[in-house]
């Protein structure tokens, strides 16, 4: 089945742009779905509130999205208009961005940092930011409301490929980068950078929060995937099973699972907590011998991101396909076309996939369906209970399975 388009952002085009390349790396929804975010290539970032972007596609289609958005933005941010409204932000961040996240702020969790009273920002329960990762090393903090630059942090030495907020509302930032490095910052400290993680040899491409903000995952140019516990800032594991380079990971919305994406052709889907491979969804049939996943194909795997339902994963290839998976079946579920696709992202209800290329941004509606009750309540009972503690409930061994995610 075909995925239907929901609308389309498009970067305005000048003639130098198809010599130089407009790479979209990214593209990010806010944590409470006001603000849909994209790099369109080069140095700039594109901030649209979300709302309007889609009652935009309601209204004119997917044809010139992007124009008829600004059209309307325009209007709303003149003199008249109230300015308690979201506004369109239009960033140059001063380099190539490569990486996008938003972070929220809860005044109740206090900065890790102690024996300093005093801090040159004071991030209120209202604060939206936005971090970028650059070309050139560094992390710049935005303010989404106004646009404003707050923060450039330096201490990178290459690219920094992705960014992390803990979704505890810490204002904890995990930055991955070239430098075979991850950091961490806290940006109620004032962006002190806490700690640097090592272990990764080469690369490393993207970091993950689990739900409850304990665990980041890790991946890079290597076939092992990173588990680090985010309160002693240690490794927990390494998980093996790729053949190949894994570029992105993301944890289910119950923390339950963990999505990897690799150059090998596949997704693994693992119980992060017992390191074993509960799924494997192929992008090539039949499926590659670990000598050909390690070398050069049109199948791999770019993206991977997890619906806030629980049960559906999206990934994105080289062979110009979006899939929508379901995490009990063998095959996607829904397809849809895009050429050289580099990152993609559920919206903060799930109802709308984006997809960025060429410094655009394409939009899919996703499966929909209803949860069973049995799933609703299996999320609920592995938000707070780890695998070893759900085997040693004194249930039948059915329902066990089924709260493992091994049915």
């Amino acid at each position: 089945a075909r995925s239907r388009t929901a609308g389309e952002l498009l970067a305005p085009t000048s003639p130098f742009d198809k010599k130089c390349g407009r790479e979209n790396w990214t593209v990010a929804f806010a944590p409470d779905g006001s603000y849909f975010a994209w790099s369109q290539g080069h140095r700039i970032v594109k901030l649209v509130p979300w709302s309007q972007c889609l009652n935009n596609f309601l209204s004119h289609g997917t044809k010139n999205a992007a124009n008829s958005v600004s059209t309307r933005l325009a209007r709303q941010n003149s003199d008249s208009a109230q300015k308690s409204k979201p506004c369109e932000h239009v960033i140059d961040c001063g380099d190539i961005v490569w990486s996008l996240a938003f972070g929220s702020s809860v005044p109740e969790k206090q900065s890790r940092c102690v024996n300093i009273e005093w801090h040159r920002f004071k991030f209120g329960q209202d604060q939206l930011l936005l971090a970028t990762g650059l070309n050139n090393g560094r992390i710049k903090i935005w303010d989404v409301y106004t646009g404003k630059l707050l923060l450039n942090l330096m201490d990178h030495t290459e690219v920094v490929r992705d960014l992390t907020f803990a979704p505890d509302g810490s204002l904890i930032l995990v930055s991955a980068s070239r430098d075979k490095t991850l950091r961490v910052w806290d940006l109620k400290d004032d962006g002190n950078m806490m700690k640097v993680l090592r272990g990764h040899q080469n690369w490393v491409y993207g970091c993950a929060f689990s739900p409850d903000s304990s665990v980041l995952c890790s991946v890079g140019a290597s076939k092992a995937v990173f588990l680090w516990d985010m309160d002693k800032y240690s490794m927990i594991r390494k998980l093996e099973g790729h053949h190949n380079d894994v570029v992105a990971c993301e944890f289910s919305p119950d923390g339950a699972l963990l999505a990897t994406a690799s150059y090998d052709t596949r997704v693994y889907v693992w119980d992060p907590h017992t390191g074993v491979i509960l799924m494997e969804f192929g992008h090539l049939f039949p499926p590659p011998t670990p000598i050909f996943a390690g070398g050069a194909n049109d199948r791999w795997v770019r993206s991977v991101s997890f619906s806030q339902d629980g049960l559906h994963i999206a990934s994105l290839a080289d062979d110009k396909m979006v899939r929508f998976w379901r995490i009990d079946e063998e095959y996607p579920v829904q397809v849809a076309p895009l050429n050289n696709g580099l990152c993609c992202t559920f919206s903060t209800d799930g109802s709308v996939l984006a997809a960025g290329q060429d410094g655009s941004v394409y939009f899919w509606a996703t499966p929909r369906q209803v949860s069973s009750l049995q799933h609703l309540c299996r999320m609920a009972i592995r938000r707070v209970m780890p695998t070893s503690q759900v085997k040693n409930l004194p249930i039948p061994s059915k329902v066990v399975e089924f709260l493992c995610y091994q049915i």
